[in-house]
């Protein structure tokens, strides 16, 4: 699975605006209800949040992983963002985070969204590309780092 198939650049928010860890989710979530892919957006909020009480997806490195499933998404979905400055997220490594990728979809999607949630991992474990991704300017920068990541 690419992360580059789930991801289009309507779906890639540069800069995020939130400046908190909760107004990061709503605006990701708000960037997949405006290009029409989910029915519920609140369902899908309340999933999200809902995983977070469990373990923040803060994964460390300055990234943070949200997910939840929902079939208000009635695909498997994804929405990234750079945060312009560090937010706290409450990341494993008590660091904040400037990179998110928000994915959710439903039960029926279950296998697909752990690859994906493992792709997404993988990716970003390297500390050239997460630079890259956080100096994107454009969502079509953002995606060409990560097309670019994807085919080596």
């Amino acid at each position: 699975m690419l992360l580059t198939e789930l991801l289009t650049p309507d779906r890639i928010q540069v800069p995020l605006r939130g400046a908190s860890k909760d107004a990061l989710l709503e605006e990701l979530v708000e960037v997949l209800r405006r290009g029409g892919y989910l029915s519920d957006p609140a369902d899908v909020l309340r999933a999200v949040r809902a995983r977070e009480e469990v373990l923040s997806t803060g994964i460390g490195s300055g990234v943070a992983i949200p997910h939840g499933k929902s079939n208000s998404a009635p695909e498997l979905v994804m929405a990234a963002g750079v945060a312009p400055a560090p937010v706290d997220f409450d990341a494993l490594d008590g660091r904040p985070v400037t990179l998110v990728f928000l994915l959710v979809g439903p039960e029926s999607a279950a296998g697909a969204h752990v690859k994906a949630l493992s792709r997404i991992s993988r990716l970003v474990r390297r500390d050239a590309l997460r630079e890259r991704l956080a100096a994107a300017r454009t969502p079509d920068d953002f995606l060409a780092v990560l097309a670019e990541a994807e085919s080596t």
